[in-house]
């Protein structure tokens, strides 16, 4: 791949496309929702709380005040709230050509999501797989849709223990879980990838990294905010590698974008490799299968 700095220049107007965000309030999806806006998309906020959100578009609009968004509630700690916001797209919307699964938490301490799944794999793997379940009818109906599920060089920590994936039988140990986590949502494209690579019209599945971006995500980690004085890069170069995998009509199925400078921390956003054990097959599937058994969403 040629050595561009590849930006929000090199995307095209959206005019016409529909873009779903999920965790919109803040951080990378924030930034995602006010480039896509600026490119004449219409953005749909996915957020848990709505004020919030609403408080956002206020922003966004003082600074483009034709910008076409809109919030709409999803709790992806909730299989009720998942199903409810994907009846109401479904419903309002007849296509849907991006899904940037963005949302998630880190290293947080103990919990478990109203369904009983521990709360790093229940927001961040669960919540988007049965999320894109429910709308997979509606990216099939849209030509060239796509969905971009949001990982993490994090997935390097992860190492699901299959027997016990909500952590009830061992003690509690929140940076594997966010890894845990970040492998899985590595599984997850990879996986679906070969799921429906066969069909007619597929979306095309990608994945990004934001590198160590200065974001809220970190608010659970001393040591993480105090090292983002010397590592990290701001959000708008965060976003990119996002955006890229979203946009970039040179992306295939399978490809994973990440920031091109030293160990993938900062930079402008090119393909990535993630890590072997993510390539393990046998691992996705069955993932895969423990993902449909646990949230009842079948693709």
């Amino acid at each position: 791949m040629k050595k561009i700095k590849w930006d929000s220049n090199n995307i095209p107007s959206q005019k016409g496309k529909v873009v779903i965000i999920t965790g919109a309030t803040s951080g990378l999806g924030k930034e995602a929702t006010k480039v896509l806006a600026d490119k004449n998309a219409t953005v749909i906020m996915a957020v848990r709380n709505v004020k919030k959100g609403e408080s956002v578009i206020s922003e966004i609009k003082n600074e483009f005040p034709s910008a076409d968004i809109s919030v709409r509630e999803l709790d992806l700690t909730s299989l009720e709230s998942i199903e409810t916001f994907a009846e109401g797209i479904t419903n309002d919307f007849d296509r849907l050509d991006i899904l940037i699964n963005n949302a998630g938490i880190m290293m947080c301490p103990y919990s478990k999501t109203k369904d009983g799944f521990e709360i790093q794999m229940g927001t961040n793997h669960f919540g988007h797989f049965a999320l894109t379940g429910y709308l997979m009818p509606l990216l099939k109906k849209t030509k060239d849709s796509r969905i971009v599920a949001t990982s993490s060089a994090a997935h390097n920590m992860g190492n699901i223990d299959f027997s016990d994936i909500n952590w009830e039988k061992r003690k509690y140990n929140t940076q594997r879980a966010y890894g845990d986590s970040k492998i899985a949502n590595l599984y997850f494209m990879y996986e679906l990838v070969k799921k429906i690579e066969n069909e007619e019209n597929a979306p095309k599945v990608t994945a990004a990294h934001p590198g160590w971006t200065r974001t809220e995500l970190q608010r659970h980690s001393g040591l993480a905010s105090f090292l983002n004085n010397f590592f990290s890069q701001n959000v708008k170069m965060g976003t990119l590698p996002t955006l890229r995998a979203a946009i970039d009509l040179e992306a295939k199925s399978g490809d994973y974008y990440g920031p091109r400078g030293f160990m993938e921390m900062k930079g402008y956003p090119v393909k990535v490799k993630s890590n072997k054990l993510s390539h393990d097959e046998e691992a996705a599937r069955k993932l895969w299968e423990v993902s449909e058994k646990l949230t009842g969403v079948k693709y």
